[in-house]
């Protein structure tokens, strides 16, 4: 009789503690995401979006009916949103933007009907837009693109082909130059961020698979590197638990630490994943906390991200998130 006292209150102990204890899919990562000021205008997904200091600019993009062409910037030290000039080049989606020396840079993309090749720069000073040489490579939508040490970038992408041939921009020559193609897979919808004037690119889809190659540009000696593979394909235990490969996913860059979220592989993702350019290993953080989307757009200043727009399935998306780094979220424990 005693004995089956004991075993009752064990199990009664037992029940007891369980409900407080974390599965393996709650698992305590850091990173806190914070809602902040939606974007004023339509919601949409595929816009294109650069930083310039402490504000950044959303523009163009689809809202499911037609393709845009207005210009918003985001303060990010006030969290407001104001309308800018309108992109003045056909409205698109899916193109290439990117910052250097203060200005905006857009091109390539798709209008529903064509793939486009144009160029543009975007003046802050002034709110203005002027067209630059066009893109020397084959109409696309996409692609890559980075701004560092200077220079433009823009490769990859969908041509009715997979691409993987690159292109360099020098605003003051207003001149094109190829470059040497990055290594291994094509590409479309593949990420880049820059972490101390070098360039990173990865994740994109290729002939119905995930890209999970990994490479860096050095716009000094003009070479890529190719870096540890973004899924398990070593013998080793530290990339035992990547699942980082996607296409359409959205990067950016805070204390010298790159974040990836969101985009889709078979579903749309919500996971963030930061990586140390040090130890060239990637960490799961906390995972993004608005709906699951692709398709997104980003700011980064280099000590504050966010992630603005989007869509899951027919659904666009006008919320932004920003996310803090170093802090943990209480409403997942």
């Amino acid at each position: 009789m005693k004995q089956k006292r004991l075993l009752a209150v064990m199990l009664f102990l037992l029940l007891a503690v369980l409900p407080s204890c974390k599965s393996d899919d709650d698992d305590d990562l850091i990173g806190k995401w914070y809602r902040v000021s939606d974007f004023d205008g339509l919601a949409r997904y595929a816009a294109s979006s650069f930083t310039i200091g402490n504000k950044g600019y959303l523009v163009c993009g689809y809202d499911n009916k037609k393709c845009l062409s207005d210009l918003w910037v985001y303060d990010i030290e006030m969290d407001s949103w104001t309308q800018l000039a309108s992109f003045p080049g056909t409205a698109r989606h899916t193109a290439v933007a990117f910052t250097v020396n203060e200005k905006g840079y857009l091109g390539t993309g798709y209008d529903k009907e064509n793939y486009l090749k144009d160029f543009w720069e975007y003046n802050p000073a002034g709110n203005t837009w002027e067209q630059k040489a066009d893109f020397p490579g084959s109409a696309r939508y996409g692609a890559v693109g980075f701004g560092v040490a200077g220079k433009g970038y823009i490769g990859c992408g969908y041509d009715g082909n997979y691409l993987k041939d690159f292109y360099s921009f020098n605003p003051s020559t207003n001149a094109w130059e190829q470059i040497i193609s990055i290594g291994g897979s094509k590409r479309t919808g593949a990420t880049s961020f820059v972490i101390n004037d070098e360039a990173y690119v990865c994740c994109g889809l290729n002939n119905g698979d995930y890209v999970n190659d990994f490479w860096k540009y050095n716009p000094s000696t003009g070479l890529w590197t190719q870096l540890r593979d973004i899924s398990d394909t070593s013998d080793d235990d530290y990339d035992d638990d990547y699942n980082i490969v996607r296409t359409n996913g959205v990067a950016f860059v805070i204390d010298g630490a790159a974040y990836i979220a969101c985009g889709e592989s078979g579903s749309v993702r919500s996971d963030t994943w930061k990586y140390s350019p040090a130890t060239d290993l990637w960490e799961n953080v906390a995972k993004f906390k608005g709906t699951a989307r692709t398709s997104t757009a980003s700011f980064s200043s280099g000590e504050r991200g966010f992630i603005v727009s989007g869509k899951s399935s027919t659904l666009c998306f006008d919320d932004i998130w920003e996310l803090h780094p170093y802090e943990y979220d209480d409403d997942d424990y």
